[in-house]
């Protein structure tokens, strides 16, 4: 994952705004205080961000779990990236 997709999940999630906090792969975004409403907030933020649009397909519960997933969802849409899945 880019330091920058880091940096852009952190204000969405409540429990870690603190820089101290390391989000990783496998950190679980519900428990860091992502709620639906945030959810949808850093849909459009990564969208604006990263000049992609993410598939309907995407738009589900599974992406949103963690920070791997999610960044796995959008990197598959980042045209330098197409079909990659870096974490």
């Amino acid at each position: 994952m880019e330091s920058h997709f880091i940096d852009l999940l952190r204000p969405f999630l409540k429990l870690a705004e603190s820089t101290e906090l390391e989000i990783g792969p496998d950190t679980d975004l519900r428990r860091l205080g992502l709620t639906s409403m945030q959810a949808i907030e850093l849909l459009f933020a990564i969208e604006d961000t990263y000049r992609i649009s993410l598939p309907d397909e995407h738009m589900n519960d599974t992406t949103f779990a963690t920070a791997g997933s999610l960044w796995r969802a959008v990197a598959a849409q980042l045209p330098e990236r197409t079909g990659e899945a870096d974490t």
